[in-house]
């Protein structure tokens, strides 16, 4: 057998898998063939062992070796006889440890949920028992220089520690450094050595224990340790001082390299590219480099040539990248190349799944579908969330038609259901209540045939569940929670007389993982801690997160997605690497809630920026296939994008080597990428031109409509086109999902509370204390019916509370003039020749002792001008017009004697508004002749004519498609309809 013994590497761009095989079958030629099964091969992951199993495959017929995971070494029975305890299990017990801190110091835990903190301290534990960190590290820190913050997270921890590290036996990270441990001890004394051969294959040493069991490998006189991606390029004096440098990719190798010395090649296959890996390898020297760079930069090799199998696409957004992603794995797929697509954006790699999905392409993806997003996991999230939150419209929708809402169901159909379900939506969404109960249902029950009855019948009873589970949010037992919505969820997926066993709702894959990780919790949910419901479906989501579903219909033989973390398997090849900006690839650090930057220094731990350098290595072994595209954009949602650190480094290195190529490399990389960017464009274009729409002015055929409320005349001086909308085509804005307290039921709820006033009668010498306490209670009546909305309901009652006593004296005054005749009563006026009746229901018109009237209009916000009631807030003034033509029944024709606006906001004023016979009749006979003009069809209804501000939005914007024409485009009438 040839010699394997110590650190080997293989250089980035190689086909590890392959390359390993490789190597060791040419060591292993010269033994038997039952030789190779007594070898044990430890890998870094489940992917790398698939990996290497078809590799073997490809190799030909042979007796396999023994491949495992390093991350599984164990001490043995007789060290730890006790099998470890779940990692599930200790998240539970420290989250039990939280709430009981949390109780005591609330502030500790701030803006974090339990279950998070307790996933972000099991983590922190799995790091010192990997690390061989116990106690006496966290006590060792200073905590004198920090702030009162880190100093009680680190008392804290010192207790969470103390009872998580004690007993190293129950966890499998410290399992696996109590193994290592022994191997670098027992080892070396001949004690407890591996019968056969022992190879450890493609990991970094990224964590303590696997380093130190890779050093005892490679120690052995028959073990050896095969490194991936490493850079034979790098001078010996840079390799010097790497440990000190966390985010350069190959700092992992550093203490290896220290204890077995410098790796040897585990093949003589060479990289696709050598020149680029030199290119590379410089750009990400340890900072400083500059001086580097000057150094070095001219003994590298021709750019041009070195990076002629590089492209750099720079988008402009990133649905651009991924349609040009997209387009590139098209091209491959129909010529039958291989090519892999490296992100570590999941939503760009969504973006670009459905971009394939236009032509029916599904690629290869490792990563799967994670579990929260599948039927199943949405599902359980969403009934999730009804804990402690009121039931909303939108929320309720939401189950009703998820498809497996009520799918065990015998008594009805799945169409009939979601029949019944639109037709409560409608009325959900027009009448309300934006909370609903069971008691909404009960009068549109009524209304339907049997079908509906039994469905709305089991529905209400849903709805008493939810409802009781909306007002617990309290802490709760774990168990108690998890059994809450195993109970719900599955009464829901059963549906009306049916079984939850015939529903889908743990049918196929995701609902039997979903399943499975449910009964996986509620076997340890006695460990944890009593938990409110946000925290429930925090712990749900974390839960369901850690699993993935891979899609039962095969991936494109030729287009593979894949992680980061798999570039040292998969990047050989054509390899494109998306999302080269900064918080894509790298992503950006996620805070440590529990120790500072310094104290995990002071405590011997990792820092951070470990998890940048691990991210570094990937990109460099990414970047060294045989062809490689590199993609980012260069804007997102928000603002300009930051490119990579690591693609910003190779560009300017190149930008500032002018003897080499450098700027003509990368003119052409550019000029590569602009081609793919052009045809992803041409793509996306249109096959013929499309005339945008004119503006809208519609003429449409005479009677217009029947009737016209006053507060329409204003939309039809501003935006005819609404009315024509509105009124002539009968078209209605569909009410909101989930309706807030805005302006408009504002301004509804107060008209509300004055007309609830008035009708109570009060007189002028009404005490005003007495008619106060009146108005007030009214108030809170009205409130209380109208608005189930806490906070608003407070903020709008103290706002009335303000105003109490101006509204009150102003409102005798008015009852010492004259008596309110008509409150909220609808009146109407024939317009002869026209075919119209002009309606209005006024908010209140009182009759003066004089037998004049005058008009008021109650108004939440600020009223109009007198300017503005001249030339377009015409509706005081014709209601007023309106008076005087006897168009209200309970006065008759009457003369006016003024206009006046109530504010019911503010300082509750009332405002008079300019009136006199002539301002009303010019009024009137304006508005006459503008309505005729639209019933004559001498004018069109124009889209916008005359709005109000420039950032006017209308219910009928989209039909109109605005956007498409300017303000400024003039409008051409248009008959529509049959003029005859």
């Amino acid at each position: 057998m040839a010699e394997m013994q110590g650190l080997y590497a293989l250089p980035p761009g190689l086909d590890f898998a392959d390359c390993f095989v490789q190597g060791l079958l040419e060591r292993m030629s010269d033994q038997p063939s039952e030789a190779l099964a007594r070898v044990t091969i430890l890998t870094n992951a489940a992917t790398t062992m698939g990996a290497l199993r078809r590799a073997f495959d490809r190799a030909g017929p042979l007796l396999l070796p023994q491949i495992r995971s390093i991350t599984g070494v164990d001490p043995g029975p007789l060290v730890m006889p006790d099998p470890p305890v779940p990692p599930l299990a200790r998240r539970l017990q420290l989250a039990r440890l939280i709430a009981q801190m949390l109780a005591l110091r609330p502030d500790l835990g701030a803006g974090h949920s339990i279950p998070v903190l307790a996933q972000s301290l099991s983590q922190l534990m799995v790091e010192m028992q990997t690390e061989g960190r116990d106690l006496s590290d966290l006590e060792a820190i200073d905590t004198g220089d920090h702030a009162r913050h880190w100093q009680n997270a680190l008392a804290f921890l010192r207790i969470a520690a103390q009872f998580h590290l004690g007993d190293p036996s129950q966890d499998r990270p410290a399992r696996q450094r109590a193994a290592s441990e022994a191997a670098a001890r027992d080892w070396p004394q001949g004690i407890g050595l591996p019968p056969g051969p022992v190879i450890v294959a493609g990991s970094t040493g990224s964590h303590g224990a696997t380093r130190l069991y890779m050093q005892a490998v490679a120690a052995l006189p028959n073990g050896a340790v095969v490194l991936p991606g490493f850079d034979f390029d790098q001078p010996p004096p840079v390799w010097d001082g790497l440990e000190r440098a966390d985010d350069h990719p190959q700092a992992r190798f550093a203490p290896l390299i220290a204890a077995a010395g410098y790796p040897r090649r585990w093949t003589q296959a060479q990289p696709p590219s050598a020149a680029r890996n030199r290119l590379v390898s410089l750009a990400l020297r340890p900072a400083p480099v500059t001086d580097q760079w000057i150094a070095e930069g001219p003994a590298l090799p021709d750019l041009v040539a070195a990076t002629a199998d590089l492209t750099l696409i720079e988008a402009d957004q990133p649905g651009q990248e991924a349609e040009t992603i997209a387009l590139i794995m098209r091209d491959a797929a129909e010529r039958g190349d291989l090519i892999t697509l490296i992100a570590a954006d999941s939503g760009l790699i969504r973006r670009v799944t459905a971009a394939l999905d236009r032509w029916h392409i599904r690629p290869d993806d490792s990563a799967g579908r994670p579990l929260p997003l599948t039927a199943p996991g949405l599902f359980l999230r969403q009934v999730a969330a009804l804990f402690g939150q009121p039931l909303t419209i939108d929320r309720l929708l939401i189950l009703l038609k998820h498809p497996l809402t009520a799918t065990g169901s015998t008594a009805i159909g799945r169409n009939q259901m979601l029949r019944e379900t639109r037709e409560l939506e409608l009325q959900l969404r027009r009448n309300g209540p934006a909370f609903p109960d069971a008691d909404t249902l009960a009068d549109w029950a009524t209304k339907g045939d049997e079908t509906r009855k039994i469905w709305a019948e089991w529905l209400a009873a849903m709805l008493v569940r939810i409802t009781a589970l909306a007002r617990d949010r309290g802490p709760r037992p774990l168990p108690d929670r998890l059994s809450d919505l195993m109970g719900l969820a599955q009464a829901l997926a059963a549906g009306p007389a049916g079984d939850v066993d015939q529903s889908r709702l743990w049918q196929d894959k995701a609902g039997q993982m979903a399943r499975a990780v449910l009964n996986h919790l509620a076997e340890h949910a006695g460990l944890g801690p009593d938990i409110g419901p946000g925290d429930f479906s925090a712990l749900l989501v974390t839960e369901l997160q850690a699993k993935a579903v891979r899609e039962d219909v095969a991936g494109h033989h030729c287009l593979r997605i894949r992680g980061p973390r798999e570039a040292r398997l998969y990047a050989h090849g054509t390899v494109i690497l998306s999302g080269l900006n900064e918080g894509g690839w790298p992503q950006p650090l996620s805070p440590d809630p529990w120790l500072s930057r310094q104290m995990r220094a002071a405590a011997g731990l990792p820092l951070p920026e470990r998890q940048i350098g691990l991210a570094a290595h990937d990109f460099q072994q990414g970047i060294a296939a045989e062809r490689v595209i590199l993609t980012r954009a260069k804007r997102d949602a928000e603002a300009e994008t930051i490119p990579s650190r690591w693609l910003n480094r190779m560009l300017n290195l190149m930008g500032g080597l002018p003897d080499r190529g450098g700027p003509q490399a990368l003119a052409a990389m550019r000029a590569r990428g602009a081609e793919w960017l052009a045809l992803a464009e041409a793509v996306a274009r249109p096959p013929a031109p499309v005339a945008p729409a004119r503006r809208p002015s519609p003429i449409p055929p005479a009677p217009l409509f029947p009737d016209l409320p006053v507060t329409d005349v204003s939309l039809l001086i501003r935006d005819p086109y609404a009315v024509y909308a509105k009124r002539v085509l009968g078209l209605r804005p569909l009410p909101p999902l989930r309706p807030q307290p805005d302006a408009s039921l504002r301004g509804q709820t107060l008209h509300a509370i004055v007309e609830a006033l008035l009708n109570s009668r009060p007189t002028p010498d009404t005490p005003p204390e007495v008619l106060k306490a009146r108005f007030l209670a009214l108030t809170d009546q009205v409130l209380a019916d109208e608005v189930p909305w806490p906070a608003a309901r407070a903020f709008w009652q103290a706002r009335i509370a303000r105003i109490a006593d101006r509204i009150v004296t102003d409102e005798l005054a008015r009852l010492a003039e004259g008596t309110p005749m008509v409150v909220e009563n609808r009146g109407k006026v024939a317009l002869p020749g026209m075919g119209v009746t002009l309606t209005a229901k006024p908010d209140r018109i009182d009759l003066l002792t004089d037998n004049r009237v005058v008009v008021y209009d109650y108004k939440s916000g600020t009223p109009p001008t007198d300017a503005q009631l001249r030339h377009f807030d015409k509706q005081l003034m014709l209601e007023a017009a309106m008076a005087r033509r006897g168009g209200f029944d309970a006065l008759g024709p009457v003369d006016v004697a003024g206009l006046r606006y109530i504010q019911l906001g503010g300082e509750g004023r009332t405002h008079l508004r300019e009136h006199s016979d002539q301002i009303e009749g010019e009024t009137w006979d304006g508005f006459i002749r503008l309505l005729r003009s639209y019933v004559d069809g001498e004018a069109g209804f124009t889209a916008m004519r005359a709005p109000q501000s420039t950032s006017y939005a209308g219910d009928y914007d989209h039909l109109a498609r605005y956007g498409e024409w300017a303000l400024t485009d003039v409008a051409v009438p248009r008959k529509v309809g049959d003029h005859g």
